[in-house]
């Protein structure tokens, strides 16, 4: 199989990049993919395609650009010269643009390849049913919500035209279904992407480190982590550094800087910026806890996933997609209130002072990191490609 990818890849920093350098580190190594197009946007800097483990053939094609009106063309264009056996579009609603029109343009792809009779999947990381608005840095107009709900709608709709719609959560599938009456949505979990050797769950206690990791300013705020973590070395005595792992969301600019100004009197805050895709395993490794200190939930979280594999106790807030995933995959942590310091500090402290509760948290997220890697996820995509391809060869008998 010639399978291309439609996606941004690293070093990329359109969202989703890493999520497909690890697809692509497993569909390489599949025996029924015999090349792998890669669709991408352009980057200044070399694709990543060094890998160490023996696979297929990697082609990269730059033909798409963040917020461009061209991009159904030139992706068009691209996947009728290149002539795949199939197509995975590795999508979210912004994947193309924070301009509607650029956003809208990019999401009618799935529909080109459905018309051009090209096996397709849409791999949909958040619904906008899922999303809150506000939170999540789209608007807190009351008017503009209900008008980018009807977008989003008329999007899903756009999307709902591939083949088959792979969504991470199983209510993603029933939403879909429900609301569009769509029948051609499949759960395949997000996955996770390494699985190191079982950790021997040991971390360093001077300091010990209190890490967040992601895009900050949105719905995904570290003051009142920061403020939490003051209060438990107060009530403690503990030696505890905050780890601020990751960069500004990109609608909000300079948020992580101003932080860092009116928290500059607080001791041991680090801000690492931007993690390079070698430097994860450290930064995962030397935290004893990961926090997440979210308002509100867009979707499966790839940090989770992360945490997970590295055999890490986890504090989350007590809503939405989390809290379902916890449910669904197993995953165990410490739960507090979004909005409260109070009730962080207190789960901060719950878990740091209790060695045998971190422990046993970190062996059951590994546990549940551990019973969904890449490779399974990978097999997945397959299959339902040999599903999707095996009907459009009955279907072609049929009418032949």
């Amino acid at each position: 199989m010639k399978l291309a990818i439609v996606t941004a890849y690293p070093p990329s920093k359109v969202t989703l990049n890493e999520y497909a350098y690890h697809l692509v580190k497993h569909f390489r190594q599949k025996e029924e993919v015999t090349e792998l197009v890669l669709l991408t946007d352009f980057t200044e800097g070399k694709k990543d395609i060094e890998f160490t483990e023996a696979g297929c053939k990697i082609t990269v094609k730059q033909c798409w650009k963040f917020n461009s009106y061209t991009n159904l063309f030139k992706v068009t264009q691209a996947i009728n010269k290149i002539k795949p056996n199939a197509v995975l579009f590795n999508l979210q609603f912004m994947k193309f643009g924070d301009k509607k029109v650029a956003a809208a343009l990019g999401l009618m792809l799935p529909l080109v390849c459905k018309l051009k009779k090209i096996p397709n999947i849409v791999l949909l990381h958040n619904i906008l049913e899922e999303v809150d608005l506000g939170s999540a840095g789209f608007t807190t107009n009351k008017l503009m919500q209900k008008i980018y709900g009807f977008i989003g709608s008329t999007l899903t709709r756009l999307i709902l035209q591939a083949d088959t719609v792979a969504v991470t959560m199983e209510k993603y599938v029933t939403i879909l279904e429900a609301k569009y009456k769509a029948k051609n949505v499949k759960l395949i979990p997000h996955g996770t992407f390494e699985i190191p050797e079982e950790p021997d769950y040991k971390v360093p206690t001077k300091p010990m480190q209190i890490m967040t990791f992601g895009k900050f300013g949105t719905y995904k705020k570290v003051e009142g982590m920061i403020e939490a973590v003051v209060k438990v070395r107060q009530v403690t005595g503990l030696d505890l550094e905050v780890v601020i792992a990751g960069t500004d969301n990109p609608n909000v600019p300079g948020y992580l800087a101003k932080v860092k100004e009116d928290y500059k009197h607080v001791p041991q805050v680090r801000f690492t910026g931007y993690v390079e895709e070698h430097e994860v395993p450290t930064i995962f490794n030397e935290s004893a806890v990961v926090v997440f200190p979210y308002t509100s939930t867009t979707g499966s979280s790839g940090v989770l996933h992360q945490a997970g594999s590295y055999g890490k106790a986890v504090i989350m807030p007590d809503l939405g997609d989390l809290a379902l995933l916890v449910q669904d995959e197993g995953y165990k942590g410490e739960f507090f209130e979004p909005t409260s310091v109070e009730s962080l500090a207190n789960a901060i402290e719950s878990i740091v002072t209790n060695e045998a509760y971190r422990m046993e948290l970190g062996k059951a997220n590994y546990k549940a990191a551990t019973a969904l890697p890449m490779s399974k996820i990978a097999d997945m995509y397959l299959d339902t490609f040999e599903t999707i391809i095996s009907r459009k060869t009955k279907r072609t008998a049929v009418t032949a």
